[in-house]
């Protein structure tokens, strides 16, 4: 197995919801400053003071849907309430030593409660779209059998809300909170989650699907994966390289159930996976660092984007896993026709580049954030938005997760001055539209995320939101992020 393979070098960003969030890939030193990189532009400086107001000068197509995203586990609470069962994250985040400062999601922003107040908070902001997770464990206690209808009926009073203010939903169907008693079982090691994933998309589907235009299936499989399984930074807390791969086959199966779960409701929904997709360059000119960086892409990027859109796996991931892996002997027949199911879209979310040298390390070439993963380089987003559409035709394409971790704080004024995120942004936005006006079909755009919230393993450390959450008091303020999105969105571009 490769060092590509290893636990060490292998992690990534799920937000959030996303992305990374805990536990980056290791990294070699730096870079010395002129090296060559290939695809390298000019990253932003995070902490520079923007201009707030929209020029106008990069309008986006008529139509484009602006939003922002959150998941069920870093926002809801009410672990303990109305049906909800167990989580993986629910028992790792009580484990001593897995979460910063023990932090748990058993209250987070309260949104369960607070639900009507942040849908007001929506609309002011002038979103017209929003992304949010469905708690599997709110709506299947035990991962299977009975339907749970105070967990539906949240997600429809939810629904109901964003139509009546004029807002679009978008619904992932899986943000990593697997019920308890399904990892009791085995979790994604074991091939019958991914068709208990499908009973309860077929249940959600029935449940909700006329009032939902699109849905996503796996947020992030390769964070589960590698941050699940590899690291063991999330939940479940495994290393286990053998197992990681079989996850990833049996979470791309569950993937593509679920799309025919949903033709089979013969519903008019639009539905498609959540990708977090990462341009692999090489650091030198080196042969070695290009043969390194195309195997690295097979593993961050071609290992999901082939299965589910060409029918195979890369065959440079599967030569370099061993032809007695548990990902090759996991395969059964017909498994990649049902993963490979046609979609209707590609979520792609975007937090960070990597660069290979020779060896398979990992070095940092830009300014980081707070998350020390997270290089900030915007030009990754326009190249792999035109990656995405070479390689792989003009299927439409949404991002739905964007966004920058700060140390936010709210100022004696009751404000919160977020410049270095509207900084970030605005240089995303505009990688963004420079691949719109060169033919990519992108659709919308999602910051990461709309409020403050449980951030994985860095529990509530790192703020995300556009909407500040006094965690005390669950008081919201909206940032001056906030602020300068809702000029963008009313100017539809820059």
């Amino acid at each position: 197995m490769s060092m590509l393979s290893r636990p060490a070098l292998s992690a990534t960003a799920g937000t959030t919801g996303a992305g990374p969030r805990a536990g980056g890939p290791a990294s070699a030193d730096a870079a010395p400053a002129g090296s060559p990189a290939a695809g390298c532009g000019t990253g932003s400086d995070p902490d520079t003071d923007p201009t707030d107001r929209p020029r106008g000068a990069l309008r986006f197509p008529t139509g484009f849907g602006w939003g922002a995203a959150t998941s069920a586990y870093q926002i809801e609470g009410a672990a303990k309430e109305d049906g909800r069962g167990e989580s993986v994250w629910d028992t790792f985040s009580r484990t001593p030593g897995r979460t910063r400062n023990g932090d748990t999601g058993d209250v987070a922003a309260d949104h369960y409660h607070r639900y009507a107040d942040d849908l007001d908070l929506m609309r002011d902001l002038g979103l017209r779209s929003y992304r949010f997770s469905i708690s599997w464990p709110r709506i299947q206690a035990d991962g299977a059998g009975t339907v749970n209808q105070r967990g539906l009926d949240f997600y429809r009073r939810l629904v109901d809300g964003l139509h009546e203010r004029g807002i679009s939903p978008m619904a992932t169907l899986f943000h990593w909170d697997l019920p308890q008693a399904l990892q009791d079982a085995g979790g994604w090691e074991n091939r019958d989650t991914a068709y208990r994933f499908a009973e309860y998309a077929e249940a959600v589907f029935r449940g909700l699907g006329d009032q939902v235009p699109v849905w996503l299936t796996i947020n992030e499989p390769k964070t589960v994966v590698q941050n699940g399984y590899l690291t063991g930074h999330h939940a479940p807390g495994f290393q286990d390289p053998q197992a990681a791969y079989l996850v990833a086959h049996h979470l791309q199966l569950a993937h593509g159930l679920a799309v025919r779960a949903l033709r089979a409701t013969g519903s008019a929904g639009r539905i498609g996976p959540a990708l977090n997709l990462h341009p692999c360059y090489a650091a030198d000119d080196s042969p070695e660092a290009a043969r390194a960086a195309r195997l690295y892409d097979g593993y961050e990027n071609r290992l999901y984007l082939d299965s589910i859109l060409k029918g195979s796996y890369p065959t440079d991931v599967l030569d370099d896993l061993g032809a007695d892996s548990r990902l090759a002997r996991g395969v059964a027949d017909g498994d990649l026709e049902i993963i490979s199911s046609p979609i209707d879209l590609l979520a792609v979310q975007y937090y960070t580049p990597y660069y290979l040298t020779g060896d398979g390390a990992t070095v940092t070439r830009w300014p980081t954030s707070q998350a020390d993963w997270q290089q900030i380089y915007p030009d990754g987003m326009y190249d792999i938005l035109t990656r995405v559409t070479h390689d792989y035709g003009p299927l439409p394409l949404t991002i739905t997760e964007n966004g920058l971790p700060q140390a936010d704080t709210l100022s004696a004024d009751g404000t919160v001055d977020d410049a270095g995120r509207i900084s970030f942004l605005r240089d995303h936005i505009a990688a963004a539209h420079r691949a719109v006006s060169d033919g990519v079909p992108l659709e919308s755009y999602h910051v990461w995320s709309l409020l403050d919230n449980f951030e994985w393993a860095e529990g509530y450390d790192q703020r995300w939101g556009l909407v500040y959450v006094d965690y005390p008091t669950q008081r919201r303020v909206p940032k001056r992020s906030a602020h300068w999105y809702r000029e963008v969105i009313r100017a539809n571009g820059l």
